[in-house]
């Protein structure tokens, strides 16, 4: 009997998650190619492209890839700078509440990773996090651009996203 009660409210609970689940996706349109995609629960969707991104600062980033065994140098803008644009709390704003702030970073794959906003946030974290364009002074193959989420102080690149597509800002 209790098992077909739970059944029952499976069904009843998975139109109604799926239709809001489709919601969620269709408030939010993909970006184009070679775009990327940052929003955030207090400012409107930004589109930021190519340009726009070699537009900012940029820094420079080495990391240990233990796939080939190779350092491997990135060049890009810190995800903190590009989050200031969505008026993401951080340096002396991040405290309190803020500090449960996460960003989701997805790849054009669906492929997505999460990462607090205080290790995003150069003030709070010894590592750097950049949405990088190019590697070993050359711009990213097809395989991993344009746009590559990376994270310098991983152990592993797990949280590295290929084909970096959106990074959304989202509170609790």
């Amino acid at each position: 009997m209790r098992r077909n009660r739970i059944l029952l409210l499976a069904l009843i609970a998975l139109p109604l998650y799926l239709s809001n689940l489709a919601a969620q996706q269709a408030a939010t349109p993909a970006p184009e190619a070679g775009q990327l995609l940052l929003a955030g629960p207090q400012h409107p969707p930004l589109r930021l492209s190519l340009a726009d991104l070699k537009a900012m600062p940029r820094i420079d980033v080495t990391v240990h890839n233990p796939h080939t065994n190779a350092d491997e140098t990135y060049s890009g803008v810190r995800l903190a700078d590009l989050l200031a644009k969505l008026g993401a709390p951080l340096g002396s704003e991040l405290h309190g509440q803020a500090l449960a702030n996460y960003v989701v970073a997805t790849g054009s794959d669906g492929y997505k990773a999460v990462l607090a906003l205080a290790e995003v946030d150069p003030s709070f974290h010894p590592g750097e996090v950049v949405v990088a364009d190019a590697m070993n002074g050359k711009p990213l193959d097809p395989h991993f651009g344009p746009l590559k989420l990376v994270v310098t102080e991983d152990k592993r690149p797990a949280r590295s996203v290929r084909n970096l597509v959106s990074i959304e800002l989202k509170a609790p």
